[in-house]
């Protein structure tokens, strides 16, 4: 999946703000360095009163503050190329009656993708409508290669929903010496659900 770029070339910039836009610059640098990169997302109320005291609309300061949040999605992305082999995987986690799966590894010269598969037991429809909206964040555990894991998708139905993971550099073959860490997250907030397991 590519993602679309989104630099943008301006043919007007008002100097006068260069010094303002250099100070933003620093405090986002900052509020990273002092959160260690993991700030949380601002409360209602504060949103509302930072909205009230600096004349910004509420959802204005909820995007940016969200953007805030994922960063990392503007990173180049590598696109698997070069398709090697699949490689089987077969391992699972079971939590109540929701069943998570990695049948495979497909490989190729410059990444993995790694399959998750999620299905569950919901009988009613309006059920699955008033769940919480979550995805996964995938980190490889193993060996002294520090590995990118990018979600690049995923979706699905009731009862089933499929998720894709681009790793890069690629795996080792063999599966033995690695571990899948899979984390459950809500969205949009960026806050754990409380499941992880590996694979």
């Amino acid at each position: 999946m590519m993602r679309m770029s989104n630099q943008r070339e301006s043919t007007y910039y008002d100097q006068r703000i260069e010094a303002i836009d250099d100070e933003i610059c620093r405090l986002i640098q900052q509020r990273k360095e002092i959160s260690n990169n993991n700030p949380g997302f601002p409360t209602k109320q504060l949103i509302a009163d930072w909205s009230k005291k600096y004349h910004l609309l509420e959802e204005f300061l909820n995007v940016v503050f969200t953007d805030f949040q994922h960063e990392d999605i503007y990173r180049p992305m590598v696109e698997p190329k070069g398709f090697i082999q699949n490689i089987p995987i077969l391992k699972s986690f079971e939590r109540e009656d929701e069943f998570y799966t990695v049948t495979f590894i497909r490989q190729f010269k410059n990444a993995s993708v790694v399959h998750l598969n999620v299905d569950k037991n919901i009988t009613n429809e309006m059920d699955w409508h008033k769940e919480e909206h979550t995805y996964f964040e995938l980190a490889v555990e193993g060996g002294e290669t520090q590995h990118d894991c990018r979600q690049n998708g995923g979706g699905g139905t009731m009862n089933h929903e499929a998720f894709s993971f681009i790793v890069s550099p690629a795996l080792p073959d063999d599966p033995s010496k690695f571990k899948l860490v899979f984390t459950e997250y809500k969205i949009p907030f960026n806050q754990p659900t409380g499941l992880e397991f590996r694979i």
